[in-house]
């Protein structure tokens, strides 16, 4: 039987590290994508090699819509020379940035770096990709808890995310005549480095956000990684245009 590939964004640390390895545990080789660090992509790379899958990390700033067309010409390419083929199945928009300030207070800078990651890049990466995406396959976009509950200082954040949830309600209607699938999963509060760390090194923070979670804890990578990977396994083909909140339930 053939193995699945999968695109995963931001797949060197994180969320989309633990999504690319629980992927693969899944017997689906790995794309993934780097901007800054690329030591930890080959790391990821050698652990999915590692369990006798195959995989290839590739640079991609997801803020610069300008060099999707050239990063879809270097996917192509590497799709022909480790797989022979020309398309992949599962598409993952995890990468993203974190900015955490006051709505009176955050600028226009900050508020354009998160448009360009967070709704702007996944918009036309997505569609950039739409030739190489096979028939019957799925995309499923990062979301937030922040678009159900409200914490101060993640207004824009929030806001480029809900629009994440609905373009992904429009990709699963347009994109159906092809077989294509698209959903959300929406994390909770996950310890990782995103946003600087401040959840993972913020002691007082950890606790009050563990107490506000019915299952008394803060999410982990590996919570996130395991929900995608289930979600894109052939059992839940058909779930289809859904947010799936993984937050432990927070503010319940």
């Amino acid at each position: 039987m053939t193995r699945k590939i999968a695109l995963v964004t931001g797949g060197s640390r994180g969320l989309g590290r633990s999504t690319a390895l629980r992927l693969a545990a899944h017997g689906v080789d790995v794309v993934l994508t780097w901007r800054t660090r690329r030591e930890e992509a080959d790391a990821v790379v050698a652990d999915i090699q590692a369990q006798g899958g195959r995989a290839v990390a590739l640079a991609l700033d997801v803020a610069d819509s300008r060099n999707f067309a050239a990063f879809a010409d270097a996917l192509r390419s590497e799709l022909q020379r480790i797989w022979q083929r020309d398309t992949f199945d599962f598409l993952v928009n995890n990468a993203g940035i974190g900015i955490n300030a006051p709505f009176a207070q955050i600028n226009e800078a900050q508020f354009d770096e998160l448009m360009n990651v967070q709704f702007k890049g996944v918009f036309f990466l997505t569609q950039a990709l739409l030739p190489l995406i096979a028939d019957g396959g799925r995309i499923v976009n990062l979301s937030t808890g922040l678009t159900r509950f409200s914490i101060p200082g993640y207004s824009a954040y929030a806001a480029m995310k809900g629009a994440i949830e609905v373009l992904t309600r429009y990709l699963a209607k347009e994109l159906g005549p092809r077989g294509i699938a698209a959903n959300v999963v929406a994390p909770g509060a996950i310890e990782t480095d995103f946003g600087g760390g401040r959840l993972r090194d913020d002691a007082d923070l950890n606790r009050f956000i563990a107490a506000q979670t019915a299952l008394g804890r803060v999410g982990q990578p590996d919570d996130i990684g395991g929900v995608i990977a289930s979600l894109l396994s052939a059992d839940n083909a058909w779930i289809n245009a859904q947010r799936i909140e993984a937050s432990g339930g927070m503010f319940l």
